[in-house]
């Protein structure tokens, strides 16, 4: 009995089925089934049971026996175990083949007893927090094919009781915490592996250069594990070999040349992030290779010969990384025999030249990075053939103009920072509907910022992106080799790597060009915005008022600019602001009260003469401090004040005209109007004589008391205004 996606709250109804022999309830919602392992017990004759990501709690361990007397294949995987492995599975040795416990939320040791089911074929605990040593037990297992203990918190030593699984076709024990050596003895009985996953632990692959395996390996995943410092020999008699994986694993020296020999149908080849010296120009792929990734190693010699080799011919190869190499040359024209290719990184090299124009002939590309060389010229119009592009990262390179076709791509990603760009940020820029970064900087780039950027909806509307780029998995054989793409940026002033986290990022960097004029206000319609870093230009105006609707900004960096103006009353809003840097700009009044806001250094607002209050030593003035009200009614004081100039303008002009109009037209009028101002004239200057003849007789008076009476001083002053009664 199958029945998908049923939902239930109890199993009672199945207490007719006494004969059931076959039941499977894979997704059905059995979260309020508390007593689901005592009901299934109660059939003798089942014999599969599939009960995965049921949503059950418990494998009820504090039963000491279960019924399941005819149970040959128990799946239980995606459940919410949180407790340890019950020991009444041990009863279940009389006929149980197949146990399937993965991601269960799984805890503690793994039981000894477990491994008493001697029947086992399969068996698979992986995506657990089962923790301390694999038991030296489980070289009882003695009829099991496949084995995953992977992706737990196991220590310790690998017992060397698992060498003798003489019929194990696959083990997986990455992604744990196992320590020390495996050597040969791990592997003396192991003639029938061919799945291998040590992965990602701190294990010493320690095995003698002359020493040929049992097996025959058709995948070998052995990345970030002791290896090296040799290649290791025993590669070389592995004949079967589809995938391997041997990256960060301590390789240096030369590699062997039988090494691109090995075999004919390998599809992933990935030995990154070693030492590895090779030239080039002896890597011969085969035509079945899916995936060769040698980033961060020392293979040198002209990328040319590499790729337009006399014996090569249309492949299958989808993903090509020599990044961070001794690479040089420069790029050939012998794309077209590469057509398959969906992801090309040949960063950080020493490639020169200019982009050919064959490169467009690579329509299945989506990422292509050619950061860091030194290649020169325009960037070729056959590019807008790869119509499924997503990432382009041509920084640190010698380039002239960003193309107006550039709007024809369908980019998530757009780094062309250092790279010499000149001319103007095209219009065409803003089609990129789907662009998350945008980085520019560091070039020499004039004009104005585009207002249009508000039409890049990825950076304005929640989940109205493709993420699926990010995460996109990348199938070998029956295996997924998930390929994550990672881009150098500068959020908020530190270059950072972004890998996993990049499908997070959302970005706009035009910092260190000669844009001119001001930020458009549109710019804020961009809701999603997280980093905004506008420095080192020549932007005037003022701060977009609604700025602080981009509720999502981390960091804003709008220094060394010629801003004018109020930092705007909204910027208190960003409470998820990290860095905000407004240094030497020309801004004026009181900064914003806020939590955010007063919480930076006070250098990320100096150079401001005008700016005033916490955290500036700087406090502001009455007036000041009147300023910097709520958006709201700034708007509405700033129309007020409007009002106010305005009457007082028409008033003053109005009442300035009566008066010398009237003085301009009428002759007795202006005569009588200058007579007046000469008497006033004449008034002022005698009081003003007068005045001063006094108060030198009174300090004269003081420096000779004898001599001066203040009685013949009120005197003079009383004669004094008799002459200015008379005179005036």
């Amino acid at each position: 009995m199958r029945c998908p996606l049923v939902v239930t709250h109890n199993l009672r109804w199945m207490s007719g089925l006494s004969a059931i022999q076959y039941l499977d309830l894979g997704n059905a919602d059995l979260h309020r089934e508390v007593d689901w392992l005592q009901i299934m017990s109660k059939f003798p004759s089942l014999s599969e049971l599939y009960l995965f990501y049921c949503q059950l709690d418990s494998l009820n361990p504090s039963l000491g026996f279960v019924n399941f007397t005819s149970l040959r294949v128990l799946e239980l995987p995606g459940n919410h175990f949180n407790h340890e492995i019950p020991n009444w599975f041990s009863n279940l040795s009389i006929s149980l083949l197949r146990l399937n416990l993965f991601n269960n939320s799984l805890k503690g040791n793994i039981p000894p007893s477990l491994f008493n089911l001697e029947k086992l074929e399969f068996l698979d605990l992986g995506l657990n927090s089962l923790n301390g040593p694999l038991p030296s037990s489980v070289g009882n297992l003695s009829r099991i094919r496949t084995l995953f203990l992977d992706q737990n918190q196991l220590n310790g030593t690998i017992p060397k009781s698992l060498g003798l699984l003489s019929k194990l076709e696959t083990l997986f024990v990455g992604e744990n915490s196992l320590t020390g050596t495996v050597d040969e003895g791990h592997f003396r009985k192991l003639s029938k592996l061919k799945e291998l996953y040590m992965s990602k632990a701190p294990l010493f692959f320690n095995v003698n250069s002359n020493w040929v395996p049992p097996f025959q390996l058709d995948r070998a995943y052995m990345s970030s594990i002791k290896i090296g410092p040799n290649f290791p020999s025993w590669l070389q008699s592995q004949k079967s070999l589809s995938f391997l994986d041997m990256s960060m694993s301590g390789i240096s020296g030369k590699a062997p040349g039988w090494l691109w020999n090995l075999t004919s149908s390998i599809t992933c080849i990935d030995l990154s992030n070693n030492h590895i010296e090779c030239n080039v120009s002896d890597i011969f792929l085969s035509s079945t290779v899916e995936l060769f990734n040698i980033a961060n190693n020392s293979f040198y010699g002209p990328i040319s010969t590499f790729l337009c080799q006399k014996k090569i011919r249309k492949n299958k190869l989808e993903i090509l990384d020599a990044s961070n190499n001794l690479l040089s040359g420069e790029l050939s024209h012998c794309w077209k025999y590469w057509q398959s290719l969906i992801h090309l990184n040949l960063g950080s090299n020493n490639l020169v030249g200019r982009i050919p124009y064959s490169i467009g002939a690579l329509v299945n590309l989506q990422s292509l990075r050619l950061q860091n060389n030194s290649i020169c010229g325009d960037i070729p119009s056959s590019l807008k053939k790869c119509s499924n592009m997503r990432l382009i990262d041509m920084g640190n390179n010698h380039l002239s103009i960003i193309p107006l076709w550039i709007g024809e791509l369908t980019n998530t990603i757009l780094r062309l920072r250092s790279s010499e760009f000149e001319g103007y940020i095209p219009q065409q820029i803003c089609q990129l509907s789907s662009l998350r970064v945008l980085d520019l900087a560091n070039n020499s780039l004039s004009g104005s910022i585009p207002n249009c950027l508000k039409n890049i909806s990825a950076m304005a509307f929640p989940n109205s992106y493709d993420i699926s780029f990010f995460s996109m998995s990348f199938q070998c054989l029956c295996d997924y080799k998930y390929y994550v793409e990672n881009v150098q940026l500068v959020p908020k002033g530190k270059e950072m790597e972004y890998k996993e986290n990049l499908k997070l990022v959302r970005l706009i960097d035009l910092s260190s060009n000669k844009l001119s004029g001001s930020i458009p206000v549109e710019i804020s319609d961009l809701f999603e915005l997280r980093f905004l870093n506008l420095s080192r230009n020549h932007l005037i105006g003022k701060i977009p008022e609604k700025i602080g609707s981009m509720k999502e900004l981390e960091s804003v960096d709008l220094s060394r600019n010629h801003l004018s103006g109020e930092i705007p009353p909204s910027m208190s809003n960003l409470t998820f602001l990290s860095l905000l840097d407004l240094s030497y700009n020309n801004l004026s009044s009181r900064i914003p009260s806020s939590t955010q806001l007063q919480s930076f250094d006070a250098l990320r607002y100096i150079g401001n003469l005008q700016l005033c209050g916490d955290p500036l030593p700087k406090s502001c003035t009455i007036e000041e401090q009147s300023l910097n009200k709520s958006p709201i009614g700034s708007v509405e004081d700033d129309s007020e004040n409007s009002s106010f100039y305005i009457g007082m303008g028409v008033g003053f002009a109005t009442g300035f005209w009566a008066i010398c109009g009237a003085l301009f037209f009428n002759r007795t009028w202006r005569h009588a109007y200058f007579r007046f101002a000469d008497e006033i004239k004449d008034w002022i200057y005698v009081t003003t004589m007068i005045k001063m003849n006094l108060l030198e007789k009174l300090r004269v008076c003081l420096s000779c008391e004898n001599s001066c009476n203040p009685r013949q001083l009120q005197l003079e002053a009383d004669i004094n205004k008799l002459f200015l009664y008379q005179g005036c």
